[in-house]
């Protein structure tokens, strides 16, 4: 499995960024997955779930800002970021859940600007 991230940049704060994750198969409809950031020195968090029956969380930092949504026929997952904040500025990784294993992209920068 492999996943690949893409869409990130360079925005103004108030600005939008649509990530997209290609995988190598069909398989999102399959596990459940996701989309997390690691900012410098902080851990890897959950910005965005989707489970395999489309039910979508968000924590409270990003509900209202971020919608995650996924095109089966494409093997897309996506991250919508709207009203970006400085403090969304981080590195992107999508990740899915197959089975026992996670497999995780290679990540992609967003870089807010205030």
């Amino acid at each position: 499995v492999q996943l690949v991230e893409s869409g990130g940049g360079l925005v103004q704060a108030g600005g939008s960024l649509r990530l997209s994750c290609v995988a190598s198969g069909n398989i999102f409809r399959f596990g459940a997955s996701g989309w997390y950031r690691q900012a410098p020195g902080k851990q890897r968090e959950l910005v965005a779930g989707i489970t395999t029956s489309g039910t979508t969380n968000y924590p409270d930092s990003v509900k209202g800002r971020f919608t995650i949504s996924r095109d089966n026929a494409r093997n897309t997952m996506y991250l919508r970021m709207n009203v970006l904040k400085p403090e969304d500025t981080a590195v992107y990784y999508c990740n899915w859940l197959g089975g026992s294993n996670s497999y995780w992209g290679q990540g992609t920068l967003v870089t807010v600007s205030s």
